[in-house]
């Protein structure tokens, strides 16, 4: 069975504490899941509606619900690419075809060594900036070819 460490198990706690009912902190808990087991497995979110006092239905639902949410494993690299208005009509998609060129695999996918997993999302909220990326947890924004493929060569 799936627990948290004691670290992030302290994590909860305190973020427990800042709610005033157990479900109100579904979606920072399954944050701390997320990142302590890498993705939402269906184990990962019982465990979930197991310290919330919850039904499990409703952990998948709100889960399924959030495409920042993860269901199946990621590579190393999470990479999304926004593919709002903003960010497609300044280039998300030359991005796109950059990075999947580069890498050999199509959107939805992970690299046969596990390294990147490619995908499109929807609005990061940097439309000033686009097109844009996340990759884990860094942006990376007005991006041209020379950027994109910098990025990717620096972290591969």
């Amino acid at each position: 069975m799936l627990e948290f460490s004691n670290e992030t198990l302290a994590k909860f706690k305190t973020t427990l504490a800042q709610y005033p009912e157990k479900e109100a902190a579904l979606l920072p808990t399954l944050w701390l899941a997320q990142y302590e087991f890498g993705y939402l497995s269906i184990e990962a979110m019982e465990y979930v509606a197991k310290l919330l006092d919850i039904p499990p239905s409703r952990v998948y639902s709100v889960a399924s619900f959030y495409t920042m949410y993860k269901k199946e494993p990621t590579g190393k690299y999470l990479v999304q690419i926004c593919r709002t208005l903003s960010c497609q009509l300044r280039g998300a998609e030359q991005v796109t075809d950059i990075i999947c060129s580069k890498l050999k695999v199509n959107l939805g996918q992970t690299t046969p060594d596990n390294n990147f997993t490619i995908m499109e999302v929807e609005c990061l909220g940097s439309c000033g900036t686009a097109p844009m990326m996340q990759i884990n947890d860094d942006y990376y924004e007005n991006l041209t070819k020379s950027k994109v493929n910098q990025i990717i060569d620096s972290l591969a």
